[in-house]
């Protein structure tokens, strides 16, 4: 492999040296904002879990204490889901330009082509310049973060609270002792449960509708800088 590579002929490029490394200094420009960027994602869904782990902490610190924290924290990382998701945004801005950066310029050069000087990818990425905005839609980007990360924080999240009406005060022994654990002040535990119920399976229901809609995107989009 390595002798295939010695003695392969690199074609010259009809782009001037002065130009080849501004592109090669812009593509730097773009990993590091899109790194920034993911290292931000990493923030939100950190926030997420330390939030997470208090409400675990405070409902299962003994057998008395109430399992409202575990619904509260639902709604916690709701608010979490839709600030990351808005980070996404921006992630996916950068990550698509040193992706067309690598796939359109970089790998044919790799691969002993000739980068084209006119070709779609100048244009895509100088419009994006000239006009910068969202590769994906608001929706899309919480089902993708959803998917990754919140799932599984929801998941847990409806266990641990399942958890707790289940073993405090002291193991079930029927399903209208566990309704009656349910409720929240006034609010009777069967609203309480139907409510939960429909809260996560809104989740449920909102991940499979994004994949979808992810799959069509990818079937028919032509390049990294579709949107």
């Amino acid at each position: 492999m390595a002798d295939e590579v010695s003695g392969k002929k690199w074609p010259s490029q009809d782009i001037d040296a002065d130009v080849m490394g501004a592109l090669a200094h812009l593509y730097r420009a773009e990993v590091f904002r899109s790194t920034h960027w993911r290292n931000r994602l990493d923030n939100t869904t950190n926030w997420a879990v330390v939030t997470t782990g208090i409400a675990l902490s405070a409902t299962f610190s003994n057998v008395n204490a109430s399992p409202l924290p575990m619904i509260l924290v639902g709604f916690l990382v709701t608010f979490f889901l839709a600030f990351e998701a808005r980070r996404y945004r921006y992630y996916n801005i950068f990550r698509a330009r040193a992706r067309l950066l690598e796939s359109d310029f970089y790998a044919p050069m790799l691969n002993g082509e000739k980068v084209k000087v006119d070709g779609e990818w100048g244009e895509l990425l100088a419009d994006d310049y000239r006009t910068p905005h969202y590769h994906i839609s608001f929706i899309r980007s919480a089902g993708r973060r959803l998917r990754s990360n919140y799932s599984w924080i929801l998941a847990i999240q409806a266990v641990a609270y399942y958890g707790k009406l289940a073993i405090h005060p002291v193991p079930l022994t029927n399903l209208t002792e566990f309704i009656d654990r349910a409720a929240v002040g006034p609010i009777a535990g069967i609203y309480v449960i139907i409510a939960g119920i429909l809260f996560h399976g809104s989740w449920f229901i909102f991940a499979f509708v994004t994949l979808r809609l992810d799959y069509i995107h990818r079937r028919d989009r032509t390049s990294p800088m579709a949107h």
